[in-house]
């Protein structure tokens, strides 16, 4: 068993500036759990076009604010209690609020190596 924090992930290279918020990388593929476990802002007034190719992710709302934006432009407004799922390596836009961030709790599956940076330049989305 062990504990981790948030506080500690910051003393690491598992905290992440990922390109349009923050990713505190709790679980990665180095502690054999098979999964990982991030707690992931968005920050406010951000627009972010993703794909994880290699990857699933669910991500569970506690805080704030945002909306997820699927490729036939479904708009689906993100508040806290809500998950969204992208089981199928959806692309998709993924928004911070208006004047609030977004507050994720991200599951990857397989686990993300921990380190791992979006380039949001990329024209068909960014993902790992």
């Amino acid at each position: 068993m062990f504990v981790r924090s948030l506080s500690d992930v910051e003393k690491t290279a598992f905290f992440v500036e990922w390109g349009a918020g923050t990713s505190h990388r709790l679980l990665t593929a180095k502690d054999g759990m098979g999964f990982t476990v991030c707690h992931t802002v968005v920050r406010a007034g951000t627009e972010s076009l993703l794909h994880y190719r290699n990857h699933l992710e669910a991500c569970y709302c506690i805080a704030g604010e945002g909306e997820v934006e699927d490729m036939n432009g479904n708009v689906y407004p993100i508040r806290p209690g809500d998950i969204y799922v992208l089981d199928q390596h959806d692309r998709h836009y993924l928004r911070g609020g208006k004047d609030t961030d977004l507050i994720l709790v991200s599951i990857f599956n397989p686990p993300l190596q921990g380190v791992e940076r979006h380039d949001l330049t990329k024209q068909n989305g960014s993902g790992y």
